[in-house]
């Protein structure tokens, strides 16, 4: 009887600690695998982070934590100047870094100072990591709808100024991912919070031979420093 309460005792205490780890994901969130060990890989280089860098990106987790504690919606707005690039990767990290860490209640969006599209060399890097990417329509600025699990809902994808209808118009924390978005919005009307955290240009490589490498390097660069925002929020 004894030893039957002290196995009982212990695994209660197994159970209790892995539903509070901070990386263990729900059955809905599990990322897809090659995904997950891409995931793993990333927030192994935290230390690669520069602490300059990372004295920025705490700003946005203490935002994230104080909405979350809050119980009211996360919203973070990726903001670059053409949104075909670097704020799409933002918005998709963003996602896939709430799902890992088990932030409830983020909602991630993007946008840009000038419409364009998501371009294809982003679309095709974020498939090289494996998320899974459905073409919903084509034309000059297609519509994507993106899985980082099997059973998370689609995240829709396309063009569009930051202050598109279907971005969230006050409450939410501002990312500015390039130096011209920084400088072209001084201000960002409704927003909460505006952090700026430039990243380079991966079209300065287009029809280079090392195209697909800043690509890669730009993705990886970006899903590293947005897990560790996620990786600092304590709930």
């Amino acid at each position: 009887m004894k030893l039957t309460i002290l196995l009982g005792s212990f695994l209660a205490m197994l159970t209790n600690t892995y539903l509070n780890s901070d990386s263990i994901m729900t059955n809905d969130n599990l990322l897809n695998e090659s995904l997950q060990a891409y995931v793993e890989k990333a927030v192994s280089d935290f230390s690669q982070i520069p602490q300059e860098r990372k004295t920025d990106l705490e700003k946005i987790a203490s935002f994230i934590q104080a909405k979350a504690i809050a119980g009211e919606p996360v919203q973070l707005t990726y903001i670059c100047t053409h949104n075909s690039r670097r704020s799409h990767f933002g918005q998709l990290w963003g996602a896939t870094a709430a799902a890992y860490y088990n932030i409830p209640n983020v909602k991630t969006f993007s946008g840009g100072t000038e419409a364009t599209a998501f371009n294809e060399r982003a679309v095709a890097a974020c498939k090289r990591v494996g998320f899974e990417i459905k073409t919903v329509t084509q034309g000059k600025n297609p519509v994507y709808e993106v899985k980082y699990a099997a059973n998370a809902e689609p995240i829709r994808l396309f063009s569009k100024l930051f202050s598109d209808s279907s971005n969230p118009q006050n409450g939410f924390c501002a990312i500015l991912t390039c130096t011209q978005a920084d400088e072209a919005c001084p201000v960002v009307k409704g927003a909460s919070l505006r952090v700026a955290v430039p990243y380079e240009d991966p079209k300065h490589f287009d029809g280079q031979p090392n195209e697909t490498e800043k690509y890669d390097e730009r993705c990886k660069q970006i899903a590293t420093e947005t897990l560790y925002v996620f990786s600092k929020v304590k709930l």
